[in-house]
């Protein structure tokens, strides 16, 4: 997803596309990675911008439950990510970095096969590790 689409999105469902909604989505789009609403802050601080943690958090829920952004937790602490799905596919993820590599493998047809008799509702397919720079540093 790309920062026009989000905010189209966000306009469909009656909600502002304000000056700060707008930043929050300018910064994770430039990300490459996962980001925490810290990392955030930071950037948005370091823009010289007044920032509100409330207006962050809030924002940061409702993009995420608009599928505009995907969540994943690293170390204790949520992290967060432009909506990249235009098909299905997990992530590596740098525990160092943060940055995500597309997995377009999924083992849910094994997994499926073990739990014929239940009903899955969905799921989720992370791994973990340092990518090829931080391994590097």
């Amino acid at each position: 997803m790309n920062v026009n689409e989000a905010i189209d999105l966000l306009k469909h469902n009656g909600y502002k596309a304000t000056g700060k909604r707008k930043d929050i989505l300018d910064y994770f789009s430039e990300q490459d990675g996962y980001r925490t609403a810290k990392d955030l802050i930071t950037h948005l601080e370091n823009d010289n911008e007044t920032v509100s943690f409330d207006t962050i958090y809030r924002n940061l829920h409702l993009y995420k439950e608009m599928g505009i952004l995907e969540t994943t937790e690293l170390n204790g602490e949520k992290h967060f990510r432009m909506n990249c799905a235009k098909h299905h596919h997990h992530h590596f993820i740098c525990n160092e970095c943060g940055r995500t590599k597309a997995i377009d493998v999924c083992p849910m047809a094994d997994v499926k096969k073990s739990l014929a008799n239940y009903a899955i509702e969905g799921h989720k397919f992370e791994i973990y590790g340092l990518c090829p720079n931080c391994q590097n540093n």
